[in-house]
């Protein structure tokens, strides 16, 4: 694909404390490689993809590809970026909330994390999808797969145990986001909530989608 081929833009964004492993996780994603030398974020960075999207039918078939430009925006996890960070949440369509599973302090302040989300996000149960980071390793670990899952499960969103260092399960945690954002911006009767520029009219798979989006919290 082109610079400007492709039919929607959609934006995510990466949380959790600093150090949790986010700029690490996006790279893995995006370029396929860990870099172990990253220093702390400052403020807001992101990376791009594009990728090829195939939605489901209700009989199982596939529809036609669309073309999907993915921006992660990378934000700092410190206390003092968080006026920058939560400034970014209304543009976000779905948000990677990342802990370290080295880190019982990291886990812990998800709940802090899942209020700044319904506090400042497009409406107040967004798409989320929850990774305790650093599956690769093991022997650190400080929290258990069973207790992850339970925070998970009382939120209502997936969970993924994934590594940056041999991306485990990234790839698959991006994916379900995203296919999260496309099944909501579907059924969505109101569109305000998407925010401008996500749909390209010259090309979109889905005139009705483009004609709200040129209009315009979301209800659903």
């Amino acid at each position: 694909m082109s610079d400007g081929d492709y039919d929607y833009l959609i934006k995510f964004l990466a949380l959790g404390d600093s150090g949790v492993g986010k700029t690490s996780f996006l790279y893995q994603y995006t370029d396929g490689k860990f870099n172990s030398k990253f220093i702390t974020t400052v403020g807001i960075d992101f990376r791009e993809k594009r990728v090829m999207y195939k939605s489901s039918g209700p009989d199982g078939t596939s529809a036609r590809g669309q073309r999907i430009h993915v921006q992660l925006w990378d934000t700092a996890g410190q206390e003092r970026f968080r006026s920058l960070t939560t400034a970014f949440f209304r543009d976000a369509m779905g948000f990677l909330l990342l802990f370290d599973l080295t880190s019982e302090q990291s886990f812990l302040n998800v709940r802090n994390w899942m209020s700044q989300l319904q506090m400042h996000a497009y409406c107040e149960s967004p798409d989320i999808v929850l990774c305790g980071n650093k599956s690769d390793l093991g022997e650190q670990r400080a929290v258990r797969e069973d207790e992850a899952r339970e925070l998970a499960e009382k939120y209502g969103i997936p969970y993924f145990e994934t590594s940056a260092a041999n991306g485990q399960n990234v790839g698959q945690a991006v994916d379900v986001l995203l296919d999260l954002i496309m099944k909501r911006m579907e059924r969505c009767v109101d569109k305000s909530w998407i925010p401008d520029g996500t749909v390209r009219t010259n090309g979109t798979s889905n005139p009705d989608l483009a004609e709200s989006a040129e209009k315009g919290k979301c209800a659903c």
